[in-house]
């Protein structure tokens, strides 16, 4: 029972991240920002109960299935990777590279920018 009432719970922010994103027209998925509101209310709440945790341990535990139709789904698309490899091995390698560095320069403007506001 407690599993169900977790489960339940955790499609309740879902829910809610939905519906906040329609209404406020924002530009980022539902899930994500069910994720953001339950995370809030754990803040606020202090602690996570037995039935949320009993729910996402059983859901941590089967996380491998997840990955099945996207397995599947390259399996399907097979020919059209191998012709076009080089287009996604270059966006990947070239994303990922703009992503590092973004990250490095912001890491170091808030480094200095904290390090600044203690001295």
């Amino acid at each position: 029972m407690k599993f169900i009432l977790g489960f339940a719970l955790l499609l309740l922010f879902q829910l809610l991240g939905e519906i906040t994103v329609i209404l406020l027209e924002l530009p980022v998925s539902g899930p994500v920002v069910g994720l953001v509101l339950l995370l809030l209310t754990l803040i606020v709440h202090g602690r996570v109960g037995q039935p949320l945790h009993e729910a996402s341990s059983t859901l941590l535990g089967h996380l491998s299935l997840l990955f099945v139709p996207a397995g599947v789904g390259l399996m399907l698309h097979y020919e059209l990777l191998a012709k076009e490899w080089f287009a996604i091995s270059s966006a990947l390698v070239i994303g990922t590279l703009i992503m590092l560095v973004s990250t490095a320069l912001i890491m170091s403007f808030t480094n200095k920018l904290f390090t600044k506001g203690n001295s």
